[in-house]
């Protein structure tokens, strides 16, 4: 039998067990199911649509190219990648997930990228976001400030450790790799760049908005589906035990290393959505603080089959490969872990003794210079669901004025 037609068999036995799932335990599949819809509907949707239409209309309009020319003398030494990419990070630290897959596949298709550097920037521009880390999993989950900045801290520096590695990705490759020449910082060849972008764009400005808002909405439905979809494969997975089987291979891995085995399954459960594994593994009982830190460190990096199937989804519209995306995503996690390990004591332990003798602590260590992520948070769980309704009409009067007159 041949790796094609095995594939094939493999797949279509996956595919029927799941739908088999689906029609067994329906009760189940439909919690799990309205859970994931809930989590889009009030807090992905609207927190990801601004900036997804605006970074559409940054490119648009040349906005990127003229940043990424002055970001040139620092992206392209320490990553290997256009200054572009330098927007591309931003966006992706400040939009979270898979915002930064989007923006790097939209610059490939743009020309401005070749397909390996397009690999090297998608592979660590997509972290989640400080709104996700301080209000959801921080406050909601661990009902604790203080680790929030111990989870950013370690989130970011992992990102970071992964973009500087992946700079060795595709060197081999001559054909794709750009000669590197040094640039100087020029504000003027930036703006040269901005004015032939924006001259070369013929669409009027209403016409690149309504196609900004078309592409940002059809890509957080696509968003949408696939966290319904995990959500619910995950909820089968637990009820047929498979997840209890897998459980006791991964607590022996964890025994190596001196973790409590209780987290095992909190763990696979955020393999495949982080929102469930960080809420399991903040609820685990009898389990130090510290090693709920390190896992949910890692289950923020490697960000889940949920996140990365919406990935593989967006990097199949061009030449991106996906592999490169999976393996940063296990060293994102390695280091991640390694940073929560390391920054405990320094991040937490310190700051946390320091607040309890009322002594001068950092504003980020305080709840009050935390408070606009709180009170920005409350705002999507309150609104988040008239806006994501909002978005839809305006979506659907959109398309049809575009595709009907």
């Amino acid at each position: 039998m041949t790796r094609s037609k095995l594939k094939t068999i493999l797949l279509a036995i996956s595919i029927s067990l799941v739908a088999f799932g689906l029609i067994f335990f329906p009760k189940e599949s439909l919690e799990a199911s309205r859970r994931g819809l809930v989590m889009w509907w009030e807090v992905v949707f609207p927190s990801l649509l601004p900036f997804f239409i605006v970074s559409e209309l940054l490119i648009g309009y040349g906005v990127v190219k003229f940043i990424g020319i002055l970001l040139e003398p620092l992206m392209r030494p320490l990553f290997k990648v256009p200054g572009v990419g330098g927007v591309v990070w931003a966006m992706g630290m400040a939009s979270g997930f898979p915002a930064g897959a989007k923006l790097s596949a939209r610059l490939r298709q743009e020309q401005q990228l070749t397909a390996i550097e397009a690999e090297r920037l998608a592979s660590f521009t997509n972290s989640s976001n400080p709104l996700f880390i301080f209000g959801a999993v921080s406050v909601g989950f661990f009902n604790n400030a203080n680790v929030g900045i111990l989870l950013a801290a370690a989130h970011y520096l992992g990102n970071f450790c992964v973009g500087l590695m992946m700079r060795f990705h595709g060197r081999h490759n001559v054909e794709s790799e750009v000669p590197y020449k040094k640039v100087y910082f020029s504000v003027r060849e930036a703006f040269h760049s901005l004015h032939e972008t924006r001259i070369s764009n013929s669409r009027p400005i209403g016409k690149m908005l309504g196609d900004a808002v078309t592409s940002s909405i059809h890509t957080l439905l696509m968003i949408g589906g696939f966290i319904i979809l995990f959500s619910v494969f995950n909820r089968l997975l637990y009820i047929v035990n498979i997840t209890e089987v897998v459980a006791v291979f991964v607590g022996f891995i964890l025994s190596l290393f001196h973790i409590s085995t209780e987290l095992a399954l909190p763990l696979i459960s955020g393999m495949f959505e982080i929102t469930l594994g960080s809420q399991l593994t903040s609820q685990t009982e009898e389990v130090d603080l510290f090693f709920k830190v390190i896992i949910t460190s890692f289950i923020l990096a490697f960000s889940g089959f949920s996140v990365q199937a919406q990935v593989a989804s967006i990097l199949a519209e061009t030449d991106i490969r996906f592999q490169p995306f999976f393996i940063a995503r296990i060293m994102q996690g390695i280091f991640s872990s390694i940073f929560a390990f390391l920054l405990w004591k320094p991040l937490y332990v310190n700051l946390y003794t320091m607040n309890d003798k009322q002594e001068v602590i950092p504003a980020l260590a305080n709840d009050q210079g935390l408070s606009w992520l709180y009170m920005y948070w409350d705002f999507l769980l309150q609104y988040g669901a008239l806006i994501t309704l909002a978005s839809l009409c305006l979506y659907i009067i959109v398309y049809t004025k575009a595709n009907f007159h």
